[in-house]
């Protein structure tokens, strides 16, 4: 399966806000930050092993706004397609703004990506949003905002306002997991989904790699996503194991709705699990995890309907 190297790269796990929302955090967690110079030397090494694309996410990168812009031209360097993930809280005016897009853009930044939410935005303002936004129109930057959303309807107001502002956005589905994990569901109104998933791998402060960006909390049983850490491995081996593991293949092409069929799960039971949430079903069960990879081995032809 030819797919384009890419991953998640979180420099540091430090936020300036704490949204009730946030599904990389939950009361316990641990503020962790990457020396600049091993850094940039993993990115050396990536640019190496063929990385094409790199996204500064995790924390908050801009607020090592000089680090992020360091490791943004080292990509550019490469020829790395280089993405920032913020939440704007730096947007503060127009003329700030201007400042700080303008640098990301010299620097050879490929894209912005501006998380909002009405969670995000009980701590930043909604116009730093728009700033931003504006700001990488007026320098040609790429860009979009990631609206994360439960789809009620207490977000419809912050979804009008990126309307009515014309911004380019995309809906982004709450996941339940760290301090959104008790909140409660929405029913979802859509029919039986594939929940295919892209997975990209994530690379963390303590230089540890997984397999998808969402599952380095979790998975504790089985540790289904972990790839290892870029001290004991190289870039390269870790893609390796990423790009092999015939189970990865399945969740991006079959779907999890089809493996847990596999597993036993009855069609009434599939429907009522997010797509993570199915994925942790699966994949963190030592037996669900074994019944898939027997009948992986002794039925060929299983995927295929």
């Amino acid at each position: 399966m030819n797919q384009i190297r890419k991953t998640a790269f979180g420099y540091s796990t430090q936020c300036n806000i704490k949204c009730d929302h946030c599904v990389a955090a939950d009361d316990d967690y641990k503020h962790e930050k990457m020396d600049l110079v091993r850094a940039r030397g993993i990115i050396d090494e990536m640019a190496g092993a063929n990385v094409k694309a790199i996204s500064f996410t995790v924390g908050e990168p801009l607020i090592f706004l000089n680090d992020i812009l360091s490791l943004v031209r080292l990509c550019k360097k490469y020829g790395i397609y280089s993405r920032v993930v913020t939440n704007g809280f730096w947007a503060k005016t127009p003329a700030l703004t201007d400042n700080i897009v303008s640098e990301l853009k010299i620097s050879g930044l490929s894209q912005l990506r501006l998380s909002y939410s009405r969670w995000h935005q009980a701590h930043v303002n909604q116009e730093n949003i728009l700033n931003a936004a504006q700001s990488c129109q007026k320098f040609s930057l790429d860009y979009f905002i990631s609206f994360v959303t439960d789809f009620s309807d207490e977000d419809d107001s912050f979804e009008q306002y990126l309307i009515d502002n014309q911004v380019k956005y995309f809906p982004e589905p709450l996941l339940y997991f760290g301090r959104a994990g008790g909140f409660t569901r929405s029913q979802a109104l859509t029919d039986y989904p594939p929940h295919l998933c892209d997975m990209n791998p994530i690379l963390t402060p303590s230089l540890d790699m997984y397999a998808c960006c969402d599952a380095q909390n979790r998975f504790a049983e089985t540790d289904f996503f972990f790839l290892g850490n870029v001290k004991i491995f190289s870039i390269n081996e870790l893609f390796k194991k990423y790009e092999e593991n015939p189970f990865f293949k399945l969740i991006k092409t079959v779907g999890l709705s089809k493996l847990a069929t596999l597993a036993g799960f009855k069609a009434t039971e599939i429907v009522k699990y997010r797509k993570c949430e199915l994925c942790e079903k699966l994949f963190n069960s030592s037996e669900n995890l074994q019944f898939l990879k027997t009948a992986a081995e002794s039925k060929q032809g299983v995927w295929k309907r």
